[in-house]
Formats: C-alpha cells, structure tokens, sequence
C-alpha cells in the first residue's frame, strides 16, 4: 500500500517537497492502521486534513503563479488527491470496526472534504471557461 502511494506521488508530483511530504502522510497512515487507540487516531486524522488543506492553498498560488499550465496543474492537485483519499478510506473502515460514532463523525468530515474539493474543481473549470474565453 505505502510503497503504489509513494510511487504514485513520485510519477504524479515532479517536485521533491510534496512527494516527502505525501510520504510522510503514508508513514503516518500506517502507524495509525498499527495502533488501536481511537483518539490518537482522530487526532491524527485532523492534522492531516490540516495537511492537506494546506497543500491545496500552495497548489492553487502554485496555480495562480503560472497561468501557461492551468490544466496540468489541476490534474496534478487530482491525482495527489487520490492516495490521500484511499488511505483516508481506509483508516474509517478501521474505525468503523472499532466504533460507529466515529466513523459517523468520519464520514461528516469526509463529506465535507468532497464538497470542498467539488467547490474548488468547479471554481478552476469556470477560470479555466473565463480564461478561454478572454
């Protein structure tokens, strides 16, 4: 599992900083799968929705720094997406055998990343429309 999302990080990125980054997510994800505690879990959970917050917010300056490579940019956010989202998917099913409150918080948290991420695909198609346009 840690070495495909590695991998995929390292053909999706071209940049040393975000696949180290994105491997030290993978490090972390795995750990969390090793232990039992729910919080820690958790908390976890939050620093790296934090995370990746964040490295959407540099993608989009990245973004708005150059303007030739629009598209190849928001298919780079895409793919580094990905891995994310499996290993996200996967802590919840190990929370859902060890709790159904949590894995419904999970969910709430998930669904709200997805709207997030919807919200900011539709805003890059409509600048890429605007852009076009002009």
């Amino acid at each position: 599992m840690m070495t495909m999302t590695t991998m995929m990080t390292m053909t999706t990125t071209r940049r040393r900083t975000t696949t180290m980054t994105m491997t030290m997510m993978m490090t972390l994800m795995m750990m969390i799968t090793t232990m039992t505690n729910i919080t820690m879990l958790l908390v976890i959970e939050t620093i790296m929705l934090l995370l990746l917050m964040t490295m959407l917010r540099l993608m989009m300056r990245w973004r708005r720094r150059s303007r030739t490579r629009t598209r190849a940019t928001t298919t780079t956010t895409m793919m580094m997406m990905m891995p994310m989202m499996t290993t996200m998917m996967m802590t919840m099913m190990m929370t859902m055998m060890m709790t159904m409150m949590m894995m419904m918080m999970m969910m709430m948290m998930m669904m709200m990343m997805m709207m997030l991420m919807m919200m900011m695909i539709t805003m890059k198609t409509m600048m890429l429309m605007k852009i076009t346009i002009l």
